[in-house]
């Protein structure tokens, strides 16, 4: 399988190219430099790899929640490149793409993703470890203020941690929370290499669109949208 991922819903821009059992990744933490970043590192990882974009199988897009900027700049280079080589786009979320890191790299049976929404919330997932260490989400993903998140009542079944800059940009959530954890651990962004299994998995299942039809997933839509005219 060849595909290309690319998430730039946080502050890091982040590109992966796989192809078979192959990865290539570039990864940067740059606030506000997605787009002198990205193209450059798109055609990085292409060359490394010795492919063209019309030889792909599809993108997998890093769809958000996250920064409204930074969703749209990888959507819109997505967009062009799938529509320039005829391909599908599978839309995978930023947040369960933290998840897969830390079920990768960390003993937990849940994770709690946060990331910075502003105006003191946060964009909240919470996933399972699920087959082939796969996140599964327990419930859908929303906004969630610095208050205690009522889901996390109840019986854990094993190792739960904290990953996402979430939980660092806003202390008062964690202190709400911390109880709740065995661990926060160092996983803050969205890393590319982390939404290839999760687009190969939607590509086999179905999940891929066509690039016309890809819209970010902003979650607060009062805000993401265009105000109406005045009348």
């Amino acid at each position: 399988m060849k595909l290309l991922a690319l998430d730039t819903s946080s502050v890091a821009c982040s590109v992966a190219l796989q192809i078979d059992d192959e990865v290539t990744e570039r990864h940067e933490e740059q606030p506000r430099e997605h787009t002198r970043l990205l193209i450059p590192m798109i055609e990085s990882v292409l060359q490394h790899g010795g492919v063209r974009i019309d030889e792909l199988d599809a993108i997998v897009l890093g769809n958000g929640p996250g920064s409204f900027i930074g969703m749209r700049i990888a959507a819109s280079v997505a967009q062009g490149l799938a529509f320039g080589a005829g391909l599908n786009i599978v839309p995978v979320s930023s947040l369960a793409a933290v998840a897969a890191q830390v079920f990768a790299e960390h003993d937990a049976v849940e994770t709690v993703v946060t990331q910075d929404a502003h105006m003191h919330e946060v964009y909240l997932g919470i996933y399972c470890r699920g087959d082939d260490d796969a996140p599964v989400p327990v419930v859908p993903e929303r906004l969630q203020t610095s208050s205690s998140i009522a889901e996390l009542d109840g019986e854990r079944h094993g190792p739960r941690v904290a990953a996402g800059f979430g939980w660092h940009r806003y202390p008062e959530l964690l202190a709400a929370n911390h109880s709740l954890f065995d661990a926060v651990v160092d996983v803050c962004h969205p890393r590319a290499k982390f939404l290839l299994p999760l687009g190969a998995s939607g590509l086999d299942g179905g999940a891929a669109i066509p690039p016309a039809d890809i819209s970010p997933a902003y979650l607060r839509q009062k805000v993401a949208e265009k105000p109406a005219p005045t009348p």
